[in-house]
């Protein structure tokens, strides 16, 4: 009979592609929705800009530590020292997905550009970054070129999903 000692496992661990993906998306779609939520009540002062995206930053590390979190819970195997922080950082990806739209509206509260309707330049940014990646990983899977564009519009659709979500919901 074999040692059971011997039969732990290492944990599963995403490989880089897999998380860049996966937190581009989520950050993407994460970026979508904060936008959606925090201007819904029509505040475009360049105070309620650097407001806003001070809490989509707060948003995006809160959910980077949650999911890391959620991740290095459910691999219900024995951890080594430093797995619960290597599982917080490997969230990355949606920390970095979300700057572009906190650098959106940041530059709209500090006068870059005016911040009224900056909302909209936030939304079409990342329902490109969503298409982008749809591509991206058709492609990376070795799909047809028509087919990788079909998967990116499906992707950037649920980015649009959000926002008419948001629209109808106000």
């Amino acid at each position: 009979m074999a040692d059971s000692s011997a039969a732990v496992t290492e944990p599963r661990r995403n490989d880089t592609r897999e998380t860049v993906l996966f937190g581009g998306v989520y950050g993407s779609v994460l970026a979508c929705s904060m936008v959606a939520a925090l201007t819904q009540y029509g505040h475009a002062s360049r105070g309620s800009r650097r407001y806003d995206a001070a809490w989509l930053l707060v948003t995006a590390f809160a959910s980077a530590l949650a999911h890391g979190y959620a991740h290095y819970i459910a691999e219900r195997a024995p951890h080594r020292r430093g797995d619960t922080l290597r599982a917080l950082a490997a969230e990355w990806p949606l920390i970095t997905a979300v700057l572009p739209t906190v650098l959106i509206l940041a530059g709209a509260g500090w006068g870059w550009w005016p911040p009224a309707g900056v909302e909209y330049a936030a939304f079409a940014l990342n329902i490109a970054l969503l298409f982008a990646l749809g591509l991206v990983t058709a492609r990376w899977s070795r799909r047809p070129w028509t087919v990788a564009v079909g998967i990116g519009a499906a992707d950037a659709l649920l980015g649009v999903v959000v926002v008419v979500a948001n629209a109808i919901i106000k």
